[in-house]
């Protein structure tokens, strides 16, 4: 995948809930107050970020490890689908913060080849994504804390959702244009 392609989902991701956070606060404040002790997401998000690190470390190539293969796949399989059975609190934040982890490896591996400036918006953006995944890994109820404050009244979440478009629309600019355009520049020869 292109980094402007990325750029652009991305975008598009964080923009496009904003619209409803603007519109609908109350119900927007609701949602994510709910998210970080959901069971139904926690049963999502966790078997998906096993399932995605499963498949890296399959298709990895790193020779150190080859002869602990199969013995690795077996021990994160069981402890990424035994999180879903005997770790159901805040499992939607765990299981975010895998999924999180794993973008973040997925968008800085993308960016890595990508000359120029406006990318680091790209790559200063997923280390931000680990720094929250890890500090919410090991202390999850934190998540809900922030959400808290963050959902405490509704022109919080107004103020919120109107940075996190503008945010959002800024990536998706970035993406369809400064980063594709240094893309298209390093395909012609």
């Amino acid at each position: 995948m292109k980094l402007w392609h990325l750029a652009t989902l991305l975008g598009l991701a964080v923009a496009l809930p904003q619209i409803y956070g603007l519109l609908k606060p109350g119900a927007f404040g609701d949602a994510l107050r709910k998210f970080p002790r959901s069971e139904a997401w926690g049963l999502i998000l966790m078997p998906l970020g096993t399932v995605w690190f499963l498949w890296n470390l399959r298709t990895d190539d790193i020779a150190d490890f080859d002869a602990f293969k199969p013995i690795l796949f077996i021990g994160f399989a069981v402890v990424g689908f035994g999180a879903c059975v005997f770790v159901r609190d805040f499992l939607a934040v765990r299981g975010w913060a895998v999924v999180v982890l794993l973008l973040a490896k997925f968008t800085l591996d993308t960016a890595r080849w990508v000359d120029t400036p406006w990318r680091l918006v790209i790559v200063v953006w997923a280390y931000l994504w680990v720094v929250l995944a890890l500090w919410f890994t090991i202390s999850p109820w934190r998540m809900r804390d922030l959400i808290g404050f963050l959902t405490a009244s509704e022109q919080r979440i107004r103020i919120g959702s109107a940075a996190r478009l503008a945010f959002g629309l800024l990536v998706l600019l970035l993406g369809l244009t400064a980063i594709r355009q240094a893309e298209l520049q390093a395909a012609i020869p």
